[in-house]
């Protein structure tokens, strides 16, 4: 290696969604593109995140289907989980797409890079490959995109004592019969259920009031019903004292109510944390925020000149379609743009069974705001779709805004909700009143139906 960095249009730290995206669409433009990646080709979505986990729930909700079957008139004998096709339904369907991503990078003509970068100067990594050699490259653009990982707390005990993270049990070659869950975010209760449905006796502890503490009482409430009806073990309220291994090899958690909780595995789901520590951004002139993640303005610019940030490390919402709407943003003002993050309306869904999906304000949030506003309500019991799912539980409802009629926010809580948010969402962008999602002429019977109930169930009516 000389001391003459190799020249790039773009160089791109880290390939996640967006940082992969923008690398071969430029690159397929015919400008010279380098992506630099530590060794998980697609990113975090595809390896240890998104694909690999609701595969896994796919197979977990076959488990459920299977159990139920007589409910739907079948009769279903010898159903067993079996770790080892388990194991390789998700190594498939995650072999799959790397192989199609790394075919994608090597057909748009980018440079791949495998390995470590750190950053020597202004637009400038240093990269330490496998095979011991080095390689500097600039960039006169560059974009930082090193995602996130699971984040590890300072508990006694905890990092000596085996614990598992959500990419460690992904990973796990038997079901524990025992599995403790340390954290009732959505990682914790995705997880916790899957496991629960796969025959492990799961206890799910959360140190907040209730699970998925960023949702309204009433709907965090729901998911609890959920998940007492599963016979998972649900202790909201008390936090986590000390982790120890026993000497016959399980793990105990002592909680700080002084009662403990024993598994044979304890994963812990306690967020995520920046992967910024070694990339050397300082010398770089890009600012972090206290947590470590890169500070960026709404057009997600670093501190320094040239210099952008996109996904998770950026501190977006930790979701890959924002993480591919950052690439949208980061493309348009490469070329000149002035392109916002802000008043982006995001929609997610927790995929547990059934879905909770949301978009805009939670009641809480809308009330909080000064919003004076209208809620509606709906058993998911109500929508016919769902009865002839035999997928009854559940609730909808959705936040107004009383002066305007526009929809603030919805939460749904049942069987395909993450596809009936998107009708609500597009309604939303649309400026549409809730009135036009009542009277809407939608199939018969689907979920999304299902807005027409909701809506209908509000009190006043008046004609539009």
């Amino acid at each position: 290696m000389t001391d003459q960095p190799e020249e790039f249009d773009l160089l791109v730290v880290g390939g996640g969604k967006a940082g992969k995206t923008l690398s071969m669409d430029v690159a397929r433009s015919g400008q010279r593109v380098a992506m630099v990646e530590r060794g998980m080709i697609g990113g975090s979505c595809i390896n240890v995140a998104c694909i690999p986990t609701k595969a896994l729930v796919t197979s977990a909700r076959a488990a459920r289907q299977l159990r139920d079957a007589s409910a739907l008139g079948l009769a279903v004998e010898g159903g067993r989980v079996d770790v080892d096709l388990l194991r390789a339904h998700k190594q498939d369907v995650v072999e799959g797409m790397v192989a199609a991503n790394r075919q994608q990078f090597l057909d748009s003509g980018l440079h791949l890079v495998i390995g470590e970068a750190r950053f020597v100067g202004p637009r400038t990594v240093r990269v330490a490959l496998a095979d011991g050699a080095e390689r500097l490259l600039r960039g006169s653009d560059v974009v930082i995109n090193t995602g996130t990982r699971p984040h590890l707390p300072s508990v006694p005990g905890m990092a000596d004592a085996g614990v598992l993270t959500s990419d460690e049990l992904l990973h796990l070659d038997r079901l524990p019969a025992r599995l403790v869950v340390l954290g009732g975010g959505t990682v914790g209760v995705e997880f916790a259920q899957m496991f629960a449905s796969f025959g492990s006796a799961v206890t799910l502890v959360e140190g907040g009031p209730r699970l998925l503490t960023r949702e309204d009482p009433d709907v965090s409430d729901a998911v609890m019903r959920v998940f007492l009806d599963d016979g998972i073990d649900v202790r909201v309220g008390v936090a986590v004292g000390r982790v120890d291994r026993e000497a016959d090899g399980s793990l105990r958690v002592t909680l700080d109510d002084g009662s403990a909780v024993v598994g044979d595995d304890v994963l812990v789901a306690a967020g995520r944390e920046p992967v910024t520590d070694g990339l050397g951004l300082d010398v770089a002139g890009v600012r972090l925020s206290e947590r470590g993640f890169v500070e960026v303005d709404e057009h997600l610019r670093t501190s320094a000149e040239r210099t952008w940030a996109a996904g998770d490390v950026a501190g977006s919402p930790q979701f890959t379609h924002v993480s591919l709407d950052d690439y949208r943003i980061i493309r348009a003002n490469l070329a000149g743009g002035q392109r916002s993050t802000a008043d982006r309306l995001i929609p997610y869904t927790v995929f547990t069974t059934p879905e909770l999906a949301r978009v805009g304000l939670t009641e809480t949030e809308a009330r909080r705001a000064g919003y004076d506003v209208q809620v509606a309500h709906l058993p998911v019991a109500a929508i016919p779709r769902a009865r002839t799912l035999r997928q009854t539980q559940g609730m909808w409802k959705a936040v107004i805004d009383t002066s305007t009629d526009r929809i603030l926010g919805a939460a749904l809580l049942g069987a395909e909700a993450g596809e009936v948010i998107t009708s609500v969402q597009l309604a939303m962008l649309a400026g549409m009143p809730w009135t036009a999602l009542r009277d809407a002429v939608i199939t018969h019977p689907t979920m999304t139906e299902g807005l027409n109930l909701l809506f209908a169930s509000l009190e006043r009516s008046p004609v539009r």
